[in-house]
C-alpha cells in the first residue's frame, strides 16, 4: 500500500456519493471530458499520473480494500474494510507529525466542516501547506502531495481526508470521534 491509495479510494467513495445524490453539476460530472471513474478522470481530478492511479487500483484490489463492480466494470472501494483500515491501521502506517507553521488548507478538526466539533485546551490549527491557502497553522504532510489542490474541487473528499488526518493526529478521544464520523459517512450511503 501507498498513501495515495487511500486518497484514490476516498475519491471513489466521493464519486459514488455524488452519483447517488445526482450531483450532476459538480465539476467531476459536468466536465464532459472524461468519465470520472476512469484512470484518466481520477488522475486529472487528483493530480496523480494515470500510471500511478492504475497501479494504485491494482494494489487496492490485491489488498481487498477495493473490489471490481461487475455491473459497471469499474473498481469500487470495499467501504467496510477501508473504514476498518483507516480506523485501526492508518496512523501506524502513515503517521502524521506536525511541522513548522505555514500557510495552507485547514485539516483535521481545523477543517471548516469539522471546526468546533471538539473543544480542546490549546488546540493547534493544522494545515496542508498550500501557496493559495488563507490559514496559517502547523503543517501536516498530506497523504499525497496534490491533496491540497484536489480538495478545492471536491468538498466530500476534503471532509474524508480531514477526518483521516484527525485520526492520524488525534489522541484517543479525538481519533475515536473522527472514526465515528468517518464510519457515518462511509458506511451509511
Amino acid at each position: 500500500m501507498k498513501s495515495q491509495d487511500i486518497v484514490i479510494l476516498l475519491k471513489l467513495v466521493s464519486l459514488q456519493n455524488q452519483e447517488d445524490s445526482d450531483l450532476l453539476d459538480s465539476p467531476d460530472w459536468s466536465s464532459g471530458r472524461e468519465e470520472p471513474y476512469s484512470v484518466r478522470g481520477l488522475g486529472n481530478s487528483l493530480g496523480i499520473s494515470k500510471t500511478e492511479v492504475s497501479a494504485s487500483l491494482n494494489r487496492s484490489l490485491e489488498s481487498g480494500l477495493a473490489i471490481r463492480d461487475r455491473s459497471y466494470r469499474r473498481v469500487k472501494p470495499n467501504r467496510r474494510d477501508l473504514c476498518e483500515f483507516i480506523a485501526n491501521g492508518l496512523k501506524f502506517v502513515f503517521p502524521a507529525k506536525p511541522g513548522a507553521p505555514e500557510r495552507g488548507v485547514p485539516t483535521g478538526f481545523s477543517a471548516p466542516m469539522l471546526e468546533g466539533q471538539l473543544i480542546s485546551v490549546g488546540q493547534d490549527i493544522y494545515v496542508w501547506a498550500y501557496a493559495e491557502g488563507r490559514v496559517r497553522g502547523l503543517s501536516i504532510e498530506p497523504l499525497f502531495k496534490s491533496v491540497p489542490e484536489a480538495v478545492q474541487k471536491d468538498q466530500r473528499l476534503y471532509e474524508y481526508l480531514a477526518l483521516v488526518d484527525a485520526i492520524r493526529l488525534g489522541k484517543q478521544r479525538e481519533s475515536n470521534l473522527a472514526v465515528e464520523r468517518l464510519k457515518q459517512r462511509l458506511l451509511n450511503k
